[in-house]
């Protein structure tokens, strides 16, 4: 399964339990005691932080995938120079030569939006999922904050 495909299925699964959640709320709230309307409530707010998350990682995942294809039209793409083990595993010490060579390209270029998506890249392939996904959201901040260029 792709994870593209996973997020779908998880998230149609989110759904289907949210829609569950409001509904028990519904039916706690109807019986009219205190604590069945308490409980109804908060099964009205776990649905929304569920919701609000879902929105969270589309809104993620689309900037991300708007930066990737304005890096691609500029050929600016990492290159996949990662030695693999015969198994197709990326060869840990390749990973950590090619992170430093990023790191150092964005503490060199540190308001560049491409380098950081660059290093993002490696901390992924490196295996370091959290700060990946931090560092990318920092280049989709820089690239947000970038003034629009003339084509002149």
């Amino acid at each position: 399964m792709t994870s593209r495909t996973g997020f779908f299925v998880l998230s149609g699964v989110l759904l289907l339990v949210a829609l569950l959640c409001v509904g028990e709320g519904v039916q706690l709230i109807a019986t009219g005691k205190p604590l069945g309307i308490g409980i109804g409530l908060c099964a009205f707010v776990i649905p929304l932080i569920g919701v609000w998350f879902l929105r969270q990682t589309v809104r993620f995942g689309r900037a991300s995938e708007r930066l990737a294809r304005e890096l691609e039209a500029e050929g600016g793409l990492p290159v996949d120079e990662l030695k693999r083990t015969n198994g197709g595993r990326i060869d840990r010490a390749s990973a950590d030569a090619v992170f430093a060579r990023r790191r150092t390209e964005a503490e060199a270029a540190p308001g560049d939006w491409r380098v950081w998506f660059r290093l993002a890249v490696a901390y992924a392939d490196a295996g370091d999922t959290p700060r990946a996904r931090k560092t990318m959201q920092h280049a989709i901040k820089l690239h947000s904050t970038e003034p629009a260029r003339s084509n002149a």
